[in-house]
Order: C-alpha cells, then sequence, then structure tokens
C-alpha cells in the first residue's frame, strides 16, 4: 500500500479517509458528532444532579440550623389541599 504524504489520514487520492466518505471524511464527522452529543448529554446529566445535590443540601442545612437554634417546630406540617 502506498501512502500519500499530503494525505496523514490515509486512503484514496480523492482526499477520502480509510472509511471512505469523499474529501470530507464523512465517517469520522458522524463519529465526531455522536461524541459531542453523547459529552452533551454527560454534562446535562452532570448540571442537573448537582442542582438536586445543592438543593437537598441547602435543605438540610436550614434544617440544622433551624434545630441548633432550639426550635421545635422546624419541619414544615403538610395538610391536605382543598380541606378548607
Amino acid at each position: 500500500m502506498s501512502e500519500n504524504p499530503s494525505n496523514p489520514n490515509g486512503g484514496g487520492p480523492d482526499g477520502g479517509g480509510p472509511n471512505g466518505g469523499g474529501p470530507n471524511g464523512g465517517g469520522n464527522e458522524h463519529d465526531s458528532r455522536r461524541a459531542a452529543l453523547i459529552g452533551l448529554v454527560v454534562v446535562a446529566v452532570l448540571v442537573i444532579a448537582g442542582y438536586y445535590l445543592v438543593t437537598a443540601l441547602r435543605q438540610n442545612s436550614n434544617m440544622e440550623d433551624c434545630l441548633m437554634s432550639g426550635r421545635r417546630n422546624c419541619a414544615p406540617i403538610e395538610t391536605p389541599g382543598g380541606s378548607r
């Protein structure tokens, strides 16, 4: 197999990569988009998990602050809605 020094990806003289796809290397573009989409989903899940964690820690901190101040009615009392 003869290598073309102007084409480091291999393939034919038309510039196509080893997967074919023409001069733009179409096979690698799909893989690149998939990797970017997976990365975006991972980041979104981490942001949502971080928001949930911060909210839960803030509620816990507020409860501890209330209890440490000596109050006994710190927990909210839930009443059935619409009974009044």
